[in-house]
């Protein structure tokens, strides 16, 4: 199944791990080893696809600078690091590895949440089915227990950062924990399969601080098609 091993193989490395290989040397030096160049994935769908949820400002503002500006810092942080390999010069370690998982979790958590998303009417919205209502009604007690709880994490998250639905591997469990930033309180083990941006520059222009408004209209877009597939991926 090619899009078990995209998704795993994404999930697992979150944007973060660095290339592997074993570095060649020249009079003793090692050279550095190339590491891979991130890329801004396109839409799956117009920018006013979402409307009147998500406005197409905010849909250009948020793919084509803000996820390209994490894009463009996973790769000079990689660089850096991979840089630091070749000269041995290790001085700036700690701030080149806080960079990479930053902007590493920016490029994953955005990657993945163009794809949870689907016009309403057209994949967007309504209730999951399948093996995503039966794995949230036997984790969470019903679907309205799941999607008010998913809710208030997403409002309450202080600051920036996410809101995210993950599949604990080891318990073989679905759990709602929210996320500072994009790499902050995170869990070992699990492997997010839904999320909500609640930094300001994902709803400001619309809904001003009016976030809880824009989760709740959010939900008329969530693509549960794209969630049974990231979950079908890690059970």
């Amino acid at each position: 199944m090619p899009h078990r091993r995209e998704f795993l193989t994404s999930a697992l490395a979150t944007g973060l791990t660095l290339s592997a290989g074993s570095p060649l040397s020249i009079i003793g030096a090692p050279l550095p080893v190339p590491t891979q160049t991130h890329k801004l994935p396109a839409l799956p769908y117009d920018y006013n696809a979402l409307e009147p949820h998500i406005d197409e400002q905010t849909m250009r503002l948020h793919h084509d600078k803000h996820h390209q500006g994490y894009v463009n810092g996973l790769n000079k942080a990689e660089d850096m690091l991979s840089e630091a390999r070749s000269s041995g010069d290790y001085s700036l370690v700690q701030h080149w590895s806080r960079q990479a998982a930053f902007h590493g979790g920016g490029h994953w958590l955005h990657s993945m949440f163009w794809k949870v998303m689907a016009p309403n009417g057209k994949g967007g919205g309504g209730e999951p089915s399948g093996v995503v209502m039966d794995a949230i009604q036997s984790d969470f007690g019903s679907f309205d227990a799941f999607k008010k709880q998913f809710t208030s994490a997403a409002n309450a998250v202080e600051g920036s950062g996410w809101a995210l639905l993950l599949y604990q591997m080891e318990d073989k469990k679905l759990l709602v924990l929210q996320a500072e930033n994009q790499q902050k309180l995170s869990v070992w083990g699990a492997v997010p399969v839904l999320g909500i941006d609640v930094w300001e520059h994902a709803y400001y222009l619309k809904y001003q601080n009016r976030r809880l408004d824009y989760i709740e209209s959010w939900w008329n877009v969530v693509n549960w098609k794209q969630i049974e597939m990231n979950l079908n991926a890690l059970i």
